[in-house]
């Protein structure tokens, strides 16, 4: 078996920014700095995804939003990915990181649910990477016009669980 590979995507600051807060945000938080702690302790490489958008304040190059989240910043050895779609993959270097890396396997965290993070599990299930893991209490998303929060991460779940990605809980997520 390849290689396992942690991948947060969009953990950013402005993601901690708006008035509204992110579904669970305190639990989500706690679960993402989970998983870091478990795949640094086995040596698990941990790839950040970072969304860069020049037409959006919030997400310009070196902007407030723009940086990691403090709450899981990269060690200096970590890789960051930058993107600017919504598909971690597209026209990035994610796909060459993993290829040197050896990955066959990625366990994916991060935000926003039904944005970026939908987006790149299908991707990745497209380009062959089929054994991934969505960490099902490590994403998370705001309120839309016709959703709440709670209903995008459930109707999300359930559509990529058992098609793109395997489901798993935090505390089930073993790397070694």
């Amino acid at each position: 078996m390849g290689q396992t590979v942690l991948l947060m995507i969009d953990v950013q600051q402005a993601m901690f920014m708006y008035d509204e807060k992110l579904y669970r945000e305190q639990e989500v938080v706690a679960h993402l700095q989970q998983l870091l702690d478990k795949a640094r302790a086995t040596g698990t490489p941990v790839i950040f995804v970072q969304h860069t958008d020049e037409a959006d304040e919030d997400f310009r190059e070196n902007s407030v939003g723009w940086a990691i989240a403090d709450v899981v910043r990269p060690l200096p050895h970590e890789r960051i990915v930058r993107k600017s779609s919504w598909d971690s993959f597209y026209q990035t270097e994610l796909g060459h990181v993993l290829k040197e890396l050896g990955a066959d396997q990625l366990v994916i965290a991060g935000m926003q649910t039904e944005f970026c993070l939908d987006t790149t599990c299908r991707s990745a299930y497209s380009l062959g990477y089929q054994n991934n893991v969505l960490v099902l209490d490590a994403h998370s998303t705001f309120n839309s016009k016709v959703l709440s929060s709670e209903q995008i991460v459930a109707h999300h779940n359930g559509m990529l669980g058992n098609r793109f990605v395997r489901l798993l809980a935090t505390a089930d997520v073993h790397f070694s």
